[in-house]
Parts: C-alpha cells; sequence; structure tokens
C-alpha cells in the first residue's frame, strides 16, 4: 500500500528550492549588474 506523500512535506519542499533558486538568481543578478557598472565606468 503506497502512502501519499505528507502536503507538509511538499510545501517544505518546494519552499526550500524557491528560496534556493530566488538565492542564486539574485547572486547571477548582482554580479552582472557589477560587470556592467565596470564596463560603463559608472
Amino acid at each position: 500500500m503506497k502512502r501519499k506523500p505528507d502536503i507538509l512535506l511538499v510545501l517544505v519542499i518546494l519552499f526550500s528550492l524557491g528560496m534556493v533558486t530566488t538565492g542564486y538568481t539574485q547572486g547571477l543578478w548582482d554580479r552582472q549588474n557589477d560587470n556592467s557598472a565596470a564596463l560603463t565606468g559608472r
């Protein structure tokens, strides 16, 4: 008999993935902004 995954566990996993993705994307944007500022000399 298969047990359905606990809804709380699914929500925690989704929330964790969202936090990791947001942090990674923000890091990329910060690096991209730093590079563009260095290129333009501002």
